[in-house]
């Protein structure tokens, strides 16, 4: 009897360990940057700022002053610093998440934005922006 519960301890010890993997989902490489930004809901006119802190050619990472609801269509307008100049590339996004975010200025929201709407030429921009940080 003693040696089938020590048995069964040891078997349980020399298993191997079996969880739950997490791939990840995006279709595109993120680029970490702190970029500003401009944005409006597209049910008001009144635009706001925040800023980009990471990006890909299928959406955004942003902190902004205002909680937006998930499935809301926010447009963006991203200022990319391109040298000596400032280039702007504007998009439609819709809200995928959002979450509180308490930084050293106070509260922030922090949302995951998805491209629905961005011109082929802003997309090229945004493509050459982002090759560029990566090299």
């Amino acid at each position: 009897m003693e040696k089938k519960k020590e048995n069964k301890n040891e078997e349980k010890r020399t298993r191997p360990r079996v969880g739950i993997v997490s791939f990840e989902r995006r279709k595109h490489p993120r680029f970490f940057l702190n970029l500003p930004v401009e944005y409006y809901r597209i049910d008001s006119p009144v635009s706001r700022s925040g800023r980009a802190v990471n990006a890909s050619e299928g959406g955004l990472l942003v902190y902004l002053p205002e909680k937006l609801q998930i499935g809301q269509h926010v447009r963006v307008k991203l200022f990319l610093a391109t040298g000596p100049a400032l280039d702007t590339i504007e998009i439609g996004t819709q809200v995928v998440w959002t979450e509180i975010h308490f930084g050293k200025e106070g509260e922030d929201y922090r949302c995951g934005l998805s491209f629905v709407d961005i011109s082929s030429e802003d997309l090229n921009k945004l493509k050459n922006f982002l090759k560029k940080l990566s090299e």
